[in-house]
């Protein structure tokens, strides 16, 4: 048996993030603003079965950990209402004069079932070498996410930093993230 080094990838920020709705043609919409991405497993554990008989340990069946998706939180340093349809659902309000313009957003009216739809979410970190040149990306892709209904806090002197959380659900067969090594970012169309 050969020891070897494992390959290494120096990784930094959140250099850029996507989102793409399951929808046929579906656009991926590009976040550069994102400067915070936390996740954390969702699991569920079974506890571990001893059988114990006058104090003696005699067997015991481990506990078992599963894997149920990623809960995400995704931190902006801007407002993207595209992001928030999707997240929560609502209506985007564009301008009549300039049907490209938006001009506000109405979320879901209370009482209704409507609710944001199910996409793919992607993260892209630089890699960099010893030289400081960036040598490729990080890309890191959650399955069969949700988000949350948002909350808006302002405060004076300080830019809103919007947080969208995010729950990833793989289903059955699927992975709960993949991560890709690529050479650029996607290009904007």
């Amino acid at each position: 048996m050969a020891v070897k080094k494992g390959t290494e990838y120096a990784t930094i920020d959140a250099t850029l993030v996507t989102v793409q709705t399951y929808e046929v043609d579906a656009d991926e919409i590009i976040f550069d603003t994102a400067n915070q991405v936390q996740v954390s497993v969702a699991t569920e554990t079974q506890d571990r079965v001893p059988l114990i008989v006058k104090g003696r340990l005699i067997a015991q069946k481990p506990g078992e950990t599963t894997v149920t998706g990623n809960d995400i939180t995704l931190t902006d340093n801007v407002m993207n209402y595209e992001l928030v349809k999707i997240l929560q659902g609502g209506t985007i309000k564009y301008d009549k004069a300039d049907p490209t313009k938006i001009i506000g957003y109405s979320a879901p009216a209370v009482g209704t079932k409507e609710k944001g739809k199910r996409f793919i979410l992607r993260i892209y970190s630089a890699i960099y070498d010893e030289g400081g040149i960036v040598t490729g990306y990080e890309k890191t892709t959650y399955y069969n996410c949700e988000g949350e209904p948002i909350a808006l806090n302002v405060e004076d002197g300080t830019f809103r930093a919007p947080e969208y959380t995010i729950h990833s659900m793989p289903t059955n067969g699927e992975t709960p993230l993949d991560i890709d090594i690529v050479s650029e970012l996607p290009a904007v169309g």
